[in-house]
């Protein structure tokens, strides 16, 4: 049974972008249910949602689907204010954002990516390694992996030495001098806690507790903070993708459809048909649909699950995702 909230979460056990909305949700103690998905594609339950978007995690509330974290983040912060998480103060904010994109549009995820152990089980796995390229866009053959992963521990090596020289420098307990760990610390911390947490990622002469004891401290902390919340946060349910696609389908939608921005450069109208995808990643999968809304932040997409046959929206943040209408006479010449 789906939680009162609607709240369903689409990921795997092991992606490290869904730790990020895990603890999000831990920490604030936010009921959910989840839906694991296979780690490569296929994921026959997203397809039957009319989903085409193959990132993981994707967030559904009612017949609302949210993909992208910074997205997902940002809608919980909206749809549950009540001890939200993000910065209040203008510079706070700004800070909270800027790790957002230090972290993913500044190179230090693909850079931890690029430094996973070669000798790691996935690393071996054919299926993986093509589901990878896929996403990625470049090989992940082992020789390769190998011959990247010296520069990027050099680059890990500076972030990590950032994060010990300013942020962490003070002995502050979390990165906004807050009583509480904060979103600008989900913002920061998951590539260095995954990392941290893989056996052979980080060469100890490099990454030693003595050479970042502030980082490694920061991390356990963190750590312990979401252990203690998740003791006393609500049960997550667990749901066969078969529970999530019909409760999504008998569900309302989360939020009311929206307005084209009128003076947004792109010059698209409402119920145009377009397709928006990602550009940095898993951009060889393109959601299509008739536009709901577009704003400076989002794109809203309608689509048809192809179980239900009912309408769902699917929502893409406008950072790294290209919009493009969709000549339906060319294709149909095709």
């Amino acid at each position: 049974m789906a939680p009162h909230n609607d709240v369903i979460l689409f990921h795997y056990s092991f992606s490290p972008y869904a730790r990020r909305v895990i603890w999000y949700l831990t920490l604030r103690g936010i009921e959910y249910a989840e839906c694991i998905q296979p780690a490569a594609l296929p994921r026959e339950d997203l397809n039957a949602l009319g989903v085409k978007y193959r990132r993981i995690p994707l967030l559904s509330i009612g017949r609302d689907i949210y993909c992208d974290t910074r997205l997902i983040l940002q809608k919980l912060e909206e749809k549950f204010p009540s001890g939200a998480l993000g910065a209040s103060q203008p510079d706070q904010k700004a800070v909270e954002k800027l790790l957002e994109k230090w972290i993913i549009d500044g190179g230090v995820f693909s850079r931890a990516a690029q430094a996973l152990p070669p000798e790691m089980p996935l690393l071996n796995d054919p299926k993986w390694v093509k589901d990878r390229e896929d996403y990625m866009g470049r090989s992940w053959a082992k020789e390769d992996i190998v011959k990247g992963r010296p520069e990027a521990l050099a680059h890990l090596r500076e972030a990590f030495e950032l994060l010990e020289s300013t942020l962490l420098a003070d002995g502050r307990d979390w990165i906004l001098n807050t009583p509480k760990a904060s979103l600008a610390d989900i913002e920061a911390i998951w590539p260095f806690h995954w990392l941290s947490g893989l056996e052979g990622a980080l060469p100890p002469s490099l990454f030693g507790k003595e050479t970042f004891p502030k980082v490694y401290a920061w991390i356990d902390r963190f750590s312990a903070t979401v252990k203690a919340a998740k003791a006393s946060a609500p049960k997550v349910t667990r749901l066969k993708g078969a529970e999530a696609i019909k409760y999504i389908a008998q569900a309302d939608f989360a939020e009311p459809g929206g307005e084209v921005d009128a003076q947004d450069p792109l010059a698209l109208t409402k119920g145009q048909d377009v397709e928006s995808w990602p550009t940095d990643s898993g951009f060889n999968h393109r959601d299509r649909g008739q536009l709901v809304a577009l704003t400076r932040h989002e794109v809203v997409l309608k689509t048809q699950a192809k179980v239900s046959y009912k309408d769902v929206h699917i929502h893409h943040p406008r950072t790294n995702f290209r919009i493009r209408p969709v000549d339906k006479s060319s294709e149909s010449k095709l």
